[in-house]
């Protein structure tokens, strides 16, 4: 692909203009707001914004996506300014794109373009490198008439009487094709590793809490606090690409599996989230989705429905969701925090980074989460010490009393260890 970062021996920033359309259905509002965006993940990628533009148009050109007189017009600009590439918000066709750049003459990408570029920047392990290159093979392969169209041709067969062989075009297609098809067995092998390491941690039947949310809203900052992981944590766009998985002790005394995943963001490209499913599985198999959302945003409202188009994507809809508003620190007073309140009442307000708000949270996990234990009254033997240490251990004791022949507990512990505490049992308690 053709990368925004140049990769000459003396690297040079690349000054970029970004373009935006303003269809019918969309306000100037959102036409700015995602300009902005846009400008953030450009400098994400490594390089420079000089400027924008943007026209109304009912409905985009077939042929140049914007007005032929509008990329006369781009073009002119490009050229007194020094732009060395051209970004459009929105996604092009392979037409539109080899069209624009005939006409103004610069390098044309377009907002799926960069998020590949960022990913392949971002990518560490090996399976989100082999991710990366299947989404940036995957929005290739139509694309690639825009890279051979100086190629004829090639004759078949033996001296002159062999007729037209394999074009160059159609042979690069083949081995895009086949490139593809080998990622996808590799990451159907990564997948089956994922399947048993996720049984392993999950011998011990403990739950699996996914942290969601839009890009840079405070996922990875609130992770490292619940769990000391140290991932990554920058105030950039995508700054974690692959998973990471901890566990956390709630106050229940009850094992959580919590999970780090890679941002949403509006306008993800199909491809991206069909290749990252190895990543996202961790999202389709939680029992929890941890919602985090950034509140001092301007834009938090359309970036929790991005989100949520995304998770209904991935056919998790119906999981079940405790919204986190996080960067509750950024608030002078409690009055933009009292109108969140009043619209999402369940949620829990947090600051990942002044940890304000963690005990509240922890306390919601374990309330949220509290349905897959069991509610039982035991009977346990003063001399039997072992099993009531193994009791402090694995439940959450709600009531002790030490006084008789025997401790009595009232305590939640895990169905899977229900049949260790049988001998000890007197009844069956509710929620």
């Amino acid at each position: 692909m053709k990368a925004l970062i140049s990769t000459n021996r003396e690297r040079r920033t690349e000054k970029v203009l970004l373009v935006g359309v303003e269809l019918k259905n969309r306000s100037v509002f959102d036409v700015r707001d995602s300009l902005e965006e846009l400008a953030e993940l450009v400098r994400t990628a490594g390089a420079q914004v000089v400027g924008d533009a943007t026209q109304k148009l009912e409905r985009p050109n077939a042929s140049t996506f914007i007005g032929s007189g509008k990329a006369l017009e781009i073009a002119e600009r490009c050229r007194a300014e020094g732009v060395d590439t051209v970004v459009f918000d929105d996604e092009l066709s392979p037409a539109q794109g080899r069209n624009l750049e005939r006409v103004i003459g610069c390098k044309i990408l377009d907002r799926t373009e960069i998020i590949l570029d960022i990913f392949a920047l971002r990518a560490r392990t090996r399976e989100g490198k082999l991710q990366v290159e299947l989404a940036q093979l995957q929005h290739l392969l139509p694309r690639l008439t825009r890279y051979w169209t100086h190629l004829s041709r090639q004759r078949g067969g033996l001296g002159a009487i062999g007729g037209e062989g394999e074009s160059q075009l159609e042979a690069d297609r083949r081995k895009v094709q086949e490139r593809i098809d080998k990622l996808k067995l590799e990451l159907e092998e990564v997948r089956r590793q994922r399947t048993t390491q996720r049984q392993g941690r999950r011998r011990n039947q403990w739950p699996l809490a996914s942290i969601v949310g839009y890009t840079n809203a405070g996922k990875s900052t609130l992770f490292n606090a619940l769990t000391h992981a140290g991932v990554l944590e920058e105030d950039q766009l995508f700054a974690t690409l692959d998973p990471t998985t901890r566990r956390l002790r709630l106050p229940t005394n009850q094992n959580v599996l919590l999970s780090d995943t890679v941002g949403f963001i509006r306008k993800l490209p199909h491809q991206l989230v069909e290749a990252f499913k190895a990543t996202l599985e961790e999202v389709v198999n939680a029992d929890l989705l941890l919602h985090v959302v950034d509140a001092s945003h301007q834009r938090a409202v359309e970036q929790i429905t991005a989100v949520n188009a995304v998770l209904s994507e991935l056919g998790v809809a119906d999981t079940p969701v405790l919204m986190v508003l996080n960067k509750i620190d950024c608030f002078a007073n409690g009055e933009g925090l009292a109108v969140w309140r009043e619209r999402y009442p369940q949620a829990v307000a947090i600051s990942a980074k002044t940890r304000a708000g963690f005990d509240d949270l922890l306390v919601a996990l374990g309330n949220v989460l509290r349905p897959v234990r069991d509610y039982l009254e035991l009977a346990i033997p003063h001399a039997d010490a072992a099993a009531v240490a193994r009791l402090h251990e694995v439940g959450q004791i709600v009531e002790r009393d030490y006084d008789g022949e025997a401790a009595r507990f009232k305590a939640r512990i895990p169905p899977h260890l229900r049949a260790e505490f049988a001998r000890f049992l007197v009844g069956e308690l509710g929620f």
